[in-house]
C-alpha cells in the first residue's frame, strides 16, 4: 500500500488509537498482544491480519517516532516464567498524529522523520 506523504495507514491509525486507549486506562506501557487485543475488540479486526503485521507496523511506528520501545526487566518475566517482552508506549509525537489524523491533516511533518533512507511503507 502506498501512502501519501505524511499520512498513516489505517494499520499505524489503529495502533495509535488503542495505544491511547489503553494509556487511558493506566497503562502507558504494553506489549503487542496487549495491542492484538484491542484491536481485534475493535469493530475493525480485520485490519489485524497476523501478528507479524503487526510487529512490522509497530517498528514502522517507532521510526517515525510515534512510540517508544524497550525491553522489559529480565527479572519481571523470570518471576512469571516467560520470555521478556518488548513493551511500547505511545509518544507525545504519537499522540498529536492521531488528533492530525482526525482533522484529516497530515498525521506527521515528513521534515521531522529520521532520514534513513527507506521510503515509507
Amino acid at each position: 500500500m502506498r501512502r501519501k506523504a505524511g499520512t498513516l495507514v489505517p494499520l499505524e491509525l489503529a495502533i495509535c488509537e488503542a495505544a491511547a486507549l489503553l494509556a487511558s486506562r493506566d497503562t502507558d506501557e504494553f506489549h503487542g498482544y496487549a495491542i492484538a487485543k484491542v484491536l481485534g475488540d475493535a469493530a475493525d479486526a480485520r485490519s489485524l491480519t497476523a501478528y507479524g503485521t503487526l510487529y512490522r507496523a509497530l517498528a514502522r511506528l517507532e521510526k517515525m517516532g510515534l512510540v517508544e520501545s524497550r525491553w522489559e526487566e529480565p527479572s519481571a518475566a523470570a518471576r512469571e516464567s516467560r520470555p521478556a517482552r518488548r513493551l511500547y508506549r505511545l509518544t507525545t509525537a504519537g499522540e498529536t498524529a492521531i488528533e492530525r489524523s482526525r482533522r484529516g491533516e497530515p498525521a506527521f511533518n515528513l521534515a521531522d522523520q529520521p532520514d534513513d533512507g527507506l521510503a515509507p511503507a
